[in-house]
């Protein structure tokens, strides 16, 4: 990971491109790094001016006559080589290239970047953009961008592929009363991306949770490394635009069209701990409410309402976000009982009446606040005739300063008659809501994140010593100098093999006397395919028999399939046909992989078949640092997992076993970047062991 201190922490900034002119990108930056307090030395650099905004100009910047740690760019992309090349001669240590013209136009454009970035590489200097908006720190001050304002100090940090979203946010950060740590506009991304300034998040002791908005990753192993390891120290909130490839390319197989086009982001966030914000409200919903509130130590939410219809909301929308509406100690539930009018609910949610005065708001606030089974508070305040909302305000303020473990959150619901309270709530850091649901979507991400920090840092790696990679290496070679990309089914089944999973033993049989011979040193019965890389589908053609019991049905059935096929696909050339050992009937399952184009290999698991396109029970998971844990959760998280655990007196399956197969098929596909898709369906589950049956490997 780049080195960023002197980046967000330069002693010296320089600004390439400055200008005299108002309106102008250069002078706005220089009047930028003036107005927001920099403490270091301001160098503008134009060799037309001697002085801009009261500063000396430099005709160039190796003219300085000192070191400078940041330049900021902002001339025409034509030269912006020339410029990179003469700061990295005169020692500087980062760039940010304001300007844009690059791949963002075409073909020219991304020839002039990868020119600027081998430049930079060469110098070993960090560099954001080009493209972009800048970049900002509330805490040094820096300003080294053209943004129109400059954001109040806050913990927030805000990293954005889009500058246009960036400036917005920025100015209606002012409105909202929102404060930034570091604000970061990443533009093409040519050097450093969002994986770098997560890292150097995570470390920034004034950063207390990191916020992106991005459309790609750049690289995708880099983020799933930095991202693990900045989750466990802060949340880290992505609002992610746009589509992968994955899946949308890979549809020849059954997890190939399992796979949608979002999926591997999906996947990619829920395996490295970030928390997906699904819109651009949700997303600063949460940095709010992790800036100022607590992570709640369970999932057990309490409501306390005036009104009975926002309560039942609420507690409906509890529901469906899989969160639980705690459940108070008969203690608390007595004083409730004692204290509040015969009319009032007090078994959560906690009906206060509409009449209900500033002392009945307190004293229910405390006694749920009190309760060990509360994890987490909504407070809905409805304005009618005697609603007093500054001083129920004040008292959520006081009950929560007395309770600052426990997160709270406030609907008011209404508008500009609860204006005043609601001013009062957001000023004291307590998250306030026109409605509940946006306030229950917050405690969801919170709690989602208090299992993630909750994880071990670093789990035990799942260990196949027996492996044996060479025959595999072999193997894929001699398919590929055939002119091959789908391997032959005994092909895969010795893949399987070499990589200890367990598989109906195959073999290829080329005549029908070679065939009857292997039936019977295999043992009967025996199942008979036709081996094609041509034919997907068998049964379509005639080219599958089963339950073959002696060698006169195996011979028989080697000419059956041959004449099949040759009728249907008299053009597709045949290798031999398949005998594979019959195995007993078990839960029918699929584990498969399609490679996504950022994230790598990704794992699918479900309920297998002919149905398994019709009923896509599948889970997915990435196979980089997939653990036996992840695994676990994976196959819980399908239907098949009902079955699997032994459903209407049937012996439950054996999990051991098929957690190991995951975990060997996750290795093959990472040992061999090669294979492009892989498909075993079915894998029969028993209750001591698992075999696969059916293997389809297709390489690149």
């Amino acid at each position: 990971m780049a080195d960023l201190k002197t980046f967000f922490h330069p002693r010296s900034v320089a600004i390439v491109g400055a200008s005299k002119k108002p309106g102008k990108i250069g002078n706005a930056i220089v009047k930028n790094m003036i107005s927001c307090g920099y403490p270091g030395r301001i160098y503008p650099v134009n060799p037309r001016e001697e002085e801009i905004e009261g500063l000396r100009c430099y005709p160039g910047i190796t003219e300085i006559g000192e070191s400078v740690d940041l330049a900021v760019v902002a001339v025409p992309a034509g030269r912006t080589i020339a410029v990179a090349q003469e700061c990295g001669l005169a020692g500087v240590k980062n760039l940010v290239v304001i300007t844009a013209g690059f791949k963002e136009v075409g073909r020219e454009g991304l020839v002039l970047e990868k020119e600027l970035t081998r430049i930079c590489k060469s110098f070993k200097m960090s560099m954001l953009g080009p493209n972009c908006v800048g970049m900002m720190d509330t805490h040094v001050p820096v300003n080294a961008s053209f943004s129109a304002v400059f954001p109040n100090r806050g913990n927030i940090a805000f990293i954005s592929q889009s500058g246009a979203m960036l400036v917005a946010i920025l100015d209606w950060s002012l409105t909202a009363g929102m404060g930034f740590s570091h604000v970061v506009s990443l533009g093409n991304k040519a050097d450093l991306n969002e994986a770098d300034f997560i890292a150097n998040a995570a470390g920034d002791p004034h950063t207390k949770v990191i916020l992106c908005y991005i459309e790609d990753v750049a690289r995708g192993k880099q983020f799933l490394e930095v991202a693990r390891a900045a989750s466990r120290k802060k949340p880290v909130i992505i609002l992610k635009s746009g589509t992968s490839q994955a899946g949308a390319q890979a549809a020849s197989s059954h997890t190939g069209a399992l796979a949608g086009s979002d999926l591997a982001y999906e996947t990619a966030f829920r395996q490295s701990g970030v928390i997906r914000a699904r819109t651009m409200g949700e997303l600063f919903d949460l940095a709010v409410a992790f800036a100022h509130q607590p992570v709640p130590a369970g999932n057990r939410v309490a409501v306390l309402t005036n009104a009975g219809g926002p309560g039942i909301i609420t507690t409906d929308q509890i529901e469906k976000s899989h969160l639980a509406m705690a459940r108070f100690s008969k203690e608390t539930s007595t004083a409730l009982r004692e204290n509040l009018p015969p009319e009032s609910a007090i078994y959560n949610p906690v009906d206060v009446l509409g009449d209900a005065g500033v002392d009945r708001y307190r004293f229910a606030l405390e006694k749920v606040l009190d309760d060990r089974s509360v994890d987490s508070l909504v407070v809905l305040v409805c304005p009618t005739a005697v609603t007093d909302p500054e001083n129920i305000a004040r008292t959520v303020l006081e009950a929560h300063h007395r309770h600052p473990e426990k997160p709270v959150f406030a609907a008011y619901m209404g508008g500009k008659t609860l204006e005043s309270g609601t001013k009062l709530l957001t000023a004291g850091g307590i998250p306030c809501f026109t409605f509940p649901e946006p306030a229950v979507n917050v405690i969801r991400g919170m709690v989602h994140y208090s299992r993630v920090r909750a994880l071990p840092e670093k789990e035990e790696e799942m260990t196949f010593p027996e492996i044996n990679r060479q025959p595999v290496e072999e193997l894929f070679h001699r398919v590929r100098e055939e002119g091959r990309l789908t391997l032959l089914g005994s092909e895969a089944t010795r893949v399987a093999e070499n990589y200890g999973i367990k598989v109906s033993p195959m073999v290829l049989a080329t005549t029908p006397a070679e065939a009857a011979g292997m039936a019977r040193e295999m043992g009967f019965p025996v199942v008979m395919k036709v081996a094609s890389p041509k034919i997907l589908h068998k049964t379509d053609v005639g080219g599958v028999k089963i339950g073959l019991n002696s060698p006169e049905e195996v011979k028989e059935a080697f000419i059956h399939i041959t004449e099949n096929v040759q009728r249907y696909l008299p053009d597709v050339v045949i290798h031999g046909i398949e005998i594979q050992k019959m195995m007993p009937k078990g839960t029918e399952l699929i584990i498969g992989m399609t490679r996504d184009v950022q994230f790598g290999p990704l794992i699918a698991f479900g309920l297998g078949g002919i149905y398994v396109n019709l009923l896509k029970d599948v889970s997915f998971r990435l196979a980089d640092g997939l653990t036996r844990r992840e695994i676990a959760a994976m196959i819980a998280e399908t239907k098949a997992h009902t079955l699997l655990r032994g459903y209407r007196g049937e012996k439950p399956a054996d999990m051991d076993a098929l957690i190991n197969m995951i975990g060997r098929v996750a290795r093959l596909v990472t040992d061999f970047p090669q294979i492009a898709e892989m498909d075993i369906n079915p894998v029969f589950a028993y209750p001591d062991g698992a075999c696969a049956l059916d293997i389809k490997i297709t390489i690149s």
